[in-house]
């Protein structure tokens, strides 16, 4: 025995050191076009053209287990099946579990929506294809699948993580106003004319934007962006446009050459209102702000070794406390009646199908990604900034950025005060999910990101 140990350590002394290094991280990068084809539905309105390209960016991530799959749209939302199609499409192409694929949208509302089980239900009625392109977004699920694989196949070693953070000036502002008595009293939405709801204070925030960059040795593979708003200045233009964020994405791709990711944070409450009386020329001013906070993140950028020992991938799979507003009853009789409109039919039969998921116990993956001593959070919904601040709060000693606008069905989420308080984001018309929706996302959270 002490013979063969001294011929090891012998031959260990021989071989190249590369041979017994820790396994290396490799990413790749995605990029597809989503831009609908013209006369094709958006969100509100019909496409009449693409005033600027949307995209499906993401990257793959190898080496720490199966690969992971981060994918960003500029979308309003995907809900209930339209997530099922592209975490399975993209999984399989990337050689992996559709619980390792996270799926968002940055939520622009000139842009396109997507849930293939609403649309599954409502061709039963002969009302296929209302809500969105059917084919086109089965098209984009394809291609984007397609990419995944390339990615893949040609991702560059990852030697190096970097994080960041910059703060962006007069974007961010908090849409609930509380009056005297503790209710919300005014919604300053993300295009205000009025100067006297503009006037009031910026009220809750995160006015940090989080960057989280890879490199191999001194090159940049990829940056990705977090920051929390509603990403609109103004909409209704049946022209597909990516907005102010997308437009800030894009600059500073083009100005560093660094593929670019972002992904809107937990913005329910939060716009741009205070800035903008939705002047179509505030569009590039917010957009340049936005940008001024991504140079800051990645002027500010730290960089450290990255091994696989140091990535890692968790989920918790929670099912949502449906809102008792919810009634399977109406939501039929809706879905059914054929001289209601089209859109109101629609959106009948999306939340249909998460009225049914939440009473099956089909749940929603909430998931993490850990990069040494920074965490990135995978939220449902469009999440009130709450949410994200008590995050941040609960792991001071942690980097930690969240996506919000993964799973598009539960709408609003609140925390359990705003349920109280009234306003838009809390009422049955935007908030799918009853109070309680805060302990079970805040229990997932705390699990996820673990004890100090």
């Amino acid at each position: 025995m002490q013979r063969f140990l001294m011929f090891a350590l012998m031959v260990g002394m021989l071989l190249p050191q590369t041979m017994f290094a820790a396994e290396s991280m490799r990413v790749g990068v995605f990029d597809v076009d989503a831009s609908p084809p013209v006369g094709s539905p958006l969100a509100y309105d019909p496409t009449k053209g693409i005033d600027t390209p949307l995209s499906c960016r993401g990257i793959v991530l190898a080496g720490a287990g199966k690969p992971v799959v981060l994918c960003v749209i500029d979308w309003i939302g995907i809900s209930n099946g339209g997530q099922t199609v592209f975490r399975e499409g993209l999984a399989k192409a990337a050689g992996t579990e559709p619980s390792r694929v996270a799926v968002h949208t940055v939520h622009q509302h000139d842009a396109p929506r997507c849930d293939f089980a609403a649309d599954e239900l409502l061709s039963k009625y002969g009302l296929g294809g209302v809500g969105f392109d059917l084919d086109f977004a089965r098209d984009v699920v394809k291609r984007a699948a397609a990419a995944v694989k390339t990615a893949l196949e040609d991702a560059k070693p990852a030697t190096h993580l970097g994080v960041g953070s910059g703060i962006v000036e007069c974007v961010a502002s908090n849409r609930r106003i509380l009056g005297e008595d503790g209710k919300v009293k005014y919604t300053r939405w993300t295009a205000t004319r009025d100067p006297k709801i503009r006037a009031f204070p910026v009220g809750t925030i995160d006015p940090e934007l989080k960057l989280i960059s890879f490199w191999n040795g001194d090159e940049p593979i990829a940056a990705l962006t977090y920051y929390a708003t509603h990403p609109q200045s103004y909409y209704r233009t049946g022209l597909a446009n990516p907005d102010f964020p997308g437009l800030a994405r894009n600059a500073r791709q083009q100005e560093t050459g660094v593929p670019h990711i972002h992904f809107t944070g937990a913005a329910g409450d939060v716009g741009a209102g205070k800035w903008n009386d939705g002047a179509k020329e505030n569009r590039q001013v917010l957009a340049d702000r936005v940008a001024a906070g991504m140079k800051l993140a990645w002027d500010s950028t730290k960089k450290s070794p990255l091994s696989a020992e140091e990535v890692g991938w968790s989920v918790e799979p929670v099912v949502l406390p449906l809102s008792e507003h919810m009634d399977e009853a109406a939501l039929t009789k809706t879905v059914e009646d054929e001289n209601a409109k089209p859109d109101t039919r629609w959106y009948a039969a999306k939340n249909l199908i998460w009225l049914r998921r939440c009473q099956s116990g089909d749940p929603v993956d909430i998931s993490c990604l850990s990069l040494k001593d920074a965490r990135v959070l995978h939220m449902p919904g469009e999440l009130l900034i709450a949410y994200q601040l008590a995050a941040q709060e609960h792991r001071p000693d942690l980097f930690v950025a969240m996506a919000a606008y993964g799973e598009y069905a539960p709408g609003y989420i609140a925390p359990e005060i705003a349920y109280s308080q009234g306003g838009y984001e809390a009422s049955p018309g935007a908030s799918k999910v009853a109070p309680a929706v805060e302990g079970v996302l805040m229990g997932a959270i705390r699990k996820l990101l673990g004890s100090q």
